[in-house]
């Protein structure tokens, strides 16, 4: 009979079952609770009537009647039917799983099963666990507000759509008003099942009152440790109860909690079971149902006693242990988990060391991950719950960092040798569990023919095993032996085989259950250390991580808490498939938080430490050594020295000098900090959050990215309103301060700092960063634009060929900074915005130059007339004297001209800059660049030319023709206007300049100063203009640049000859000076010779015009 039963098979069912209808009624109980996730029928105003109804009446509901309350669901019954669907047959899963347990309870009373935890450990398990489960089923059940108006809605819907109920009904409709009133009903059900679960609870009276000790006892037999017993470090560990020595304490407390509550009758009747139950009440206030589900043991039980006869003494008793656990509870697990935190870091440290041990002492490890978990779900279920305490200090574990680190820590052991468990266990079972059970069943001298083909094929199996299976990573699967041992348990429960006859064959099979547990489910420690109830708990998950970042020794341990949230994938169940999505949201939000916070801290350190060694780099600048020269030259002329009070400045590198070691300088305390903070990235390098890979050192560099990249905009110290920025040299060195010190980090951590710095300064060469926050390329852009170059271009500040720099005017006010403070920094400024940060500082100055080209064309085309006259008629004197009386706006077209010979004399001494960076960085690069650079030709194909020209103008090198002011004239075209209308402006365009350069004469800032190398008025960077923008306008209109150049250069030399005729002018002041500028026109021209300018201006004119304005120059010496 009883192999028909097959008891076995259906309590694995069913518990498997069980689990799930569990989740799924925790699920359904919390969804609706949930004013986010709550069904849309519920929350709909219009079937609110409808919802009261139901809720007063039910379960007999009429709807056939003209229900008024009921006329919303008739409009929606289709909706209602499919919203409620899904709900009304997760009720009738109860039902259908409480008519299963129903039935296997009974057929186990009737088999008269025996359960001993000891020997008949999966059976007995197997059968608590049930009862938990289902009794844990109608409790949530019960807890589920909403039920009735589900099930009512779905039924109502139903009748409507199909002119019946639907036949469920009735029952589900029994059953919730049955269970009104849970623990009456389930006291009732089980009475009698009293006999078979008291013997099933008895059975633990030797191992939970073991695994319920103080620590002060576990710490006297030196628990966990392997090293108190040297001698005996490679037995393997071996014990009667293997299986229940790492059995989960909190699971045997439910068993016995709920277990005496539904059989309560055996507290009277057993002196054992009184002492078992008030030893489970005295250990804590709450056992957990499911996920944050839990049970206040204490009130429910004297709740539920007080309603029986004859039971003051069980509710004394009840009051005396809450009173108990009241006083000793929180500190006994305190203790407790003071001791696993040095019991584990010791086992983490001898196994880390001999990883070897990890085969006989694989049972410690396992062990010791299972008090950990049952000391961490105590603290988790107790520290919300428990409000009303004398010691709320018991309840706060500011060092839960440090236990699940070595939890964690254990586990990666486990997983890393995973193979040096399965080598020693599969030896273990082919060469001594197998002859030692062969020998057991040999002795045995009766052996039913059913138990001994389990027996033989037992044998068969583990006799089979051989090492090379590990060496060959084939998979093991051990299911279906564990699955026979559990068979036989139930096929001989009423045997006294195990009991009386032959009790070591149970020994033997217990000890072989775990060894193939070592070989095949090793990498699996669910049931050992899953702490997936944290995440059901994320305010206690968070405020355990913030207590624990609050100490400075838990640092290092910080990155224990995202790593567990590798946990809560294992949590969902295929019965609620909804949760599943809601738990990765939660996990993810949780471990991201975390990362977050370790990463935000860390990169304060780091940035910190960076700050100080600025400020120290910083001292080391030339700028300070005027103090100190200062200093040395007044000790050298013997002068006053400094008096009393005045405080002597520290030299750099004072800060070094200690007098006493003990005494901690800020830096210290940083680094202090950093070392600890670094250790807890050591944990692990990446993990797996539901199919998430999780690097946590890569938060790390995000957040030092981002504040790396703000740090550098704040250190160019840039103030729109006064037009204030930092030198580019200072902010090179910070920097370059910063960029040393964050190298320092990977001697702490395996960080890819290279990539960091490279990234952030990369970057920084854009106009904005990856936030979309502004860069120094941005700052200094916008800075040369409106200060530096808006002064040149009113001649404020003067371009200086000779010292290669712009330099300030003297003038009455004071300048509001020193032009050639930054001028002479642009190779500091190069070096940090590199070429693409200059390619934008480019393609801004050509916005104003294309601008500037505008307005010059408005005006030719206002002039067009006179200046078609004057280009025809340049060689008659008396005709362009009077033509030139027409012309209006020459000084503006000089004056704008001028302007974009500024802008581009700064780009060139920028490009000039960048040369100099890229060919100190990249020679190799640079050379080949510049060979092809002089190898093509203008006349060569001009899209070939300018591909050229732009890839060595983004190196810094010149180009005869600038094919970023080709680009820019190109895009100013519009299909208006025509290439030969735009060529016939360009020409006139230059005519227009050709004649107004006598103009610039009457300007007394037309002064060419020998001392500058040009005018003080800027007109010598017409030179520039001129150049560069003849050739970008006549490439664009494809024409010969050198041609039209020539025509300039005759109309200019014809034009200043015509200052000589007029001796007594005014014009004739700076007539010299005005006489160089054609010079300097042919000079910075690739086009034009002086051959061709001797051609057409007699060259003894521009000797006699150098000597003129040399002779004015005053020479000092010294």
């Amino acid at each position: 009979m009883d192999y028909q039963q097959k008891l076995a098979e259906k309590l694995t069912i069913l518990n498997e079952r069980g689990n799930g209808v569990l989740i799924r009624m925790n699920y359904i109980k919390k969804s609706c609770a949930d004013p986010k996730q709550r069904p849309s029928i519920l929350t709909d105003k219009a079937m609110e009537p409808a919802i009261k109804y139901i809720n007063k009446k039910f379960p007999n509901i009429d709807f056939r009647g003209n229900i008024q309350s009921l006329t919303s669901i008739q409009r929606q019954k289709s909706e209602v039917l499919t919203a409620t669907a899904c709900y009304y047959d997760s009720f009738l899963d109860v039902i259908e799983f409480r008519d299963h347990v129903y039935e296997l309870l009974n057929t186990i009373d009737a088999c008269q099963c025996f359960f001993d935890i000891a020997t008949n450990f999966d059976l007995t398990k197997n059968y608590l666990d049930l009862v938990i489960t289902y009794t844990s089923v109608i409790i949530m059940l019960s807890r589920t507000d909403d039920k009735k108006a589900l099930v009512g809605m779905f039924n109502c819907a139903h009748e409507m759509s199909n002119g019946s109920s639907d036949p469920s009904y009735p029952r589900l409709g029994q059953m919730f008003v049955e269970y009104e009133h849970p623990w009456k009903k389930l006291t009732e059900e089980f009475g009698p099942h009293t006999r078979s679960v008291t013997a099933a609870l008895l059975s633990l009276k030797m191992v939970y009152p073991r695994r319920n000790l103080p620590a002060e006892q576990w710490r006297n037999a030196q628990l966990l440790s392997l090293l108190s017993a040297p001698a005996t470090m490679l037995d393997p560990a071996c014990c009667d109860t293997m299986a229940c020595e790492y059995l989960s304490k909190e699971v045997m407390e439910r068993w016995i909690i709920i277990g005496f509550l539904l059989c309560h009758s055996s507290l009277n009747a057993h002196q054992a079971s009184q002492e078992l139950w008030k030893m489970a009440l005295r250990s804590g206030f709450y056992i957990t149902l499911t996920r944050d589900e839990v049970l206040n043991i204490h009130k429910v039980s004297e709740d539920l006693f007080d309603n029986f006869k004859g039971y003051g003494k069980r509710v004394a008793d009840i009051k005396e242990c809450r009173e108990h656990a009241n006083v000793n509870s929180g500190a006994m697990h305190r203790e407790r988990r003071q001791f696993l935190r040095g019991a584990l870091k010791e086992l983490f440290k001898v196994l880390d060391d001999e990883p070897g041990l990890l085969g006989p002492k694989a049972m410690f490890v396992f062990m010791a991950l299972s008090f950990s978990r049952d000391e961490v779900m105590w603290l988790v279920r107790h520290s919300e719950n428990v409000l009303k305490t004398k010691t709320p200090e018991d309840y706060i574990d500011n060092q839960m960092a440090e236990l699940l680190f070595y939890v964690e820590k254990l586990r990666g052991l486990v997983r890393k040798y995973g193979s040096v468990i399965q080598r020693y266990h599969v030896q273990y079972l082919a060469q001594f569990d197998a002859l030692v059970l062969n020998d057991t069943i040999q002795n045995m001298y009766v052996c039913p023919e059913e138990e001994s083909v389990y027996l033989s094929s037992f044998v068969s199996m583990l006799t089979a095993l051989s090492v090379k299976q590990v060496d060959n990573k084939e998979e093991f699967d051990f299911r279906g032996l564990r699955l026979d041992w559990l068979r036989l348990q139930a096929y001989t429960v009423n045997k006294p085989i195990f009991r009386e006859e032959y009790p070591d064959l149970a020994k033997v099979l217990n000890l072989i259950q775990f060894h193939t547990r070592m070989v095949d489910s090793w990498r699996n420690a669910k049931e050992t250390s899953d702490l997936s109830i944290l995440c059901f708990a994320p305010r206690v998950f968070e405020k355990m991580f913030s207590q624990s970042n609050e100490e400075m020794a838990m640092k290092r341990y910080l990155m224990a808490f995202p790593s567990v949230c590798s946990h809560f994938s294992h949590c969902g169940h295929p019965f609620c498939p909804e949760e599943v999505k809601v738990l990765e949201k939660r996990t993810l939000r949780l471990c991201v938080t975390f990362l977050e916070q370790l990463a935000k801290q860390t990169s304060g350190v780091v940035l910190e430490i960076c700050a100080e060694q600025r400020n120290l780099s910083d001292q080391l600048l030339p700028k300070h050594c005027a103090e100190t020269i200062s200093a040395a030259r007044h000790r050298k002329q013997k002068k006053s020295m400094p008096k009393k009070g005045e405080v002597q400045k520290e030299k750099p590198g004072a800060e070094s000098l200690r007098k006493d070691r003990t005494v901690m300088t800020n830096v210290d305390k940083l680094h202090l900090m950093l070392t600890e903070l670094c250790s807890a990235y050591g944990l692990c390098s990446d993990f797996i959050v539901f199919d998430h890979i999780v690097i946590p050192t890569e938060f790390l560099l995000s957040h030092l990215e981002i504040r790396l990249s703000e740090i550098i905009v704040r250190m160019a110290n840039y103030n729109q309103t006064t037009q204030e920025i930092a030198r580019p040299s200072d902010l090179l060195e910070g920097v370059r301060a910063y960029t040393t010190s964050l190298h320092s980090l990977s001697s702490y951590i395996n960080i890819d700092v290279t990539r960091l710095v490279k990234n952030v300064l990369l970057q920084q060469t854009q106009p904005l960063d990856s936030h979309g926050g502004q860069t120094i390329t941005t700052l200094y852009t916008n800075w040369f634009l409106e200060s530096l170059l808006r002064q040149a271009s009113n001649s404020l500040i003067v371009h200086c060929p000779t010292m290669y720099c712009f330099v300030n005017q003297t003038t009455d006010s004071e300048p509001s900074f020193q032009a050639e403070e930054f001028i002479s920094e642009l190779q500091a400024l190069a070096e940090l915005m590199g070429p693409y940060g200059l390619k934008f500082l480019s393609e801004n100055l050509m916005w104003h130059i294309t601008s500037q080209v505008s307005e010059l064309k408005k005006m030719v085309m206002e002039n067009m007339d006179v200046l078609v006259q004057i280009k025809n008629n340049f060689d008659k004197p008396e005709e362009m004297a009077n033509l030139k009386k027409r012309l209006t706006g020459g000084e503006n077209v000089l004056k704008r001209m001028t302007i974009i010979g500024v802008i581009l004399s700064f780009r060139s001494m920028a490009m000039e800059c960048l040369k100099d960076v890229l060919q100190k960085h990249c020679p190799f690069l640079m050379g080949p660049i510049q060979s092809l650079r002089d190898f093509i030709s203008p006349e060569a194909n001009i899209k070939v030319t300018l591909s050229v020209f732009e890839l060595a103008s983004a190196a810094g090198l010149t180009c005869d023709i600038d094919p970023a002011l080709v680009a820019a004239v190109a895009n100013m075209q519009t299909d208006n206007t025509s290439i030969d209308e735009e060529h016939k402006l360009s020409r006139l365009l230059l005519v227009y300049i050709a004649v107004s350069l006598p103009t610039l004469t009457l300007d007394p800032n037309s002064f060419y100063s020998r001392q500058h190398g040009g005018h003080n008025n800027n007109i010598h960077c017409l030179a520039k203009a001129i150049n560069q923008l003849a050739a970008a306008m006549f490439t664009v209109q494809n024409k010969n640049i050198e041609q039209q150049l020539k025509e300039f250069l005759l109309l200019a030399s014809s034009t200043l000859l015509q200052l000589g005729q007029n001796v007594e002018r005014v014009e004739n002041k700076n007539r010299e000076s005005i006489y160089l500028l054609l010079h300097m026109i042919v000079e910075e021209s690739p086009f034009l010779s002086q051959d061709m300018l001797e051609s057409c201006f007699p060259y003894v004119l521009l000797r006699n015009a150098y000597r003129e304005v040399y002779r004015s120059f005053i020479i000092t010496l010294g």
